[in-house]
């Protein structure tokens, strides 16, 4: 398990707090539990697109394509299966153990990239190479500078919180309608929507260092702040995609 830095005042042996030992204390703490966040984040990226790519390898005659190609209840399963985990750790973290949040965590990233396997059916390997790049560097502009701004985003946070809300009121109506125009726009507005959410969400897990003391707390706020992370860069990509894809 992680040794966490305590955040707290450093004493010295007599009880009286040592000068400017805080701050250091404080600030390394904070970058190591930031790092910890991204490793998350990315290796969970990462295992995403391992697991898309093998699934979707033969194109056509993949497993990817056996199952999405194919009338069956089976593609629905594994599209809808990432939203159990999330509910998982979104509402039972704190009854899990660490090591069981970070398993749950892997199967996430792994299932997701089961689903998301149907992209390489619908979009050419090059496009889709082009469009992560471009993801990996706006999420990275964004949420450095969620961390450096010294602006307080809980208020835009708000705002988007709403907007996401709408956004998914708008794609469900338009699985009925089908409209090639409402999609460009779900897609357009989407971008501007995860684009701010990298960045609030950045400055939230930030804050959230300094509301935590114990080791397995922080350990499981770290999982819990880079699926956050993590939901943003696959949205982000994903509104991207359909916006600069090119169909195959």
């Amino acid at each position: 398990m992680a040794n966490w830095s305590d955040p707290r005042p450093t004493a010295s042996a007599f009880g009286a707090s040592v000068p400017g030992t805080r701050g250091t204390t404080y600030d390394a703490g904070l970058r190591k539990y930031m790092l910890s966040v991204y490793n998350y984040m990315a290796s969970g990226v990462l295992l995403t697109g391992i697991v898309a790519l093998l699934f979707a390898s033969g194109g056509r005659e993949s497993l990817a394509a056996a199952v999405f190609l194919t009338p069956g209840p089976l593609k629905y399963i594994i599209m809808f299966s990432p939203l159990a985990f999330v509910m998982v750790l979104s509402f039972g973290i704190n009854k899990l153990s660490v090591p069981a949040a970070q398993a749950t965590f892997w199967a996430f990233s792994a299932i997701m990239g089961l689903s998301m396997s149907s992209i390489f059916l619908v979009y050419t390997d090059a496009s889709i190479a082009k469009v992560f790049f471009i993801t990996a560097a706006t999420f990275g502009t964004m949420s450095l500078y969620g961390y450096t701004t010294k602006r307080d985003l809980t208020a835009m946070g708000s705002f988007l919180m709403m907007g996401l809300i709408g956004l998914i009121i708008a794609s469900i109506v338009n699985i009925f309608m089908q409209s090639s125009m409402m999609e460009f726009i779900i897609s357009a507005v989407g971008v501007l929507i995860f684009v701010g959410l990298t960045a609030y969400d950045t400055q939230k897990i930030k804050e959230s260092y300094a509301e935590h003391y114990g080791a397995d707390t922080l350990a499981k706020n770290a999982i819990m702040g880079a699926l956050s992370l993590y939901l943003d860069f696959i949205n982000l990509f994903m509104m991207l995609l359909r916006l600069f894809g090119n169909r195959e």
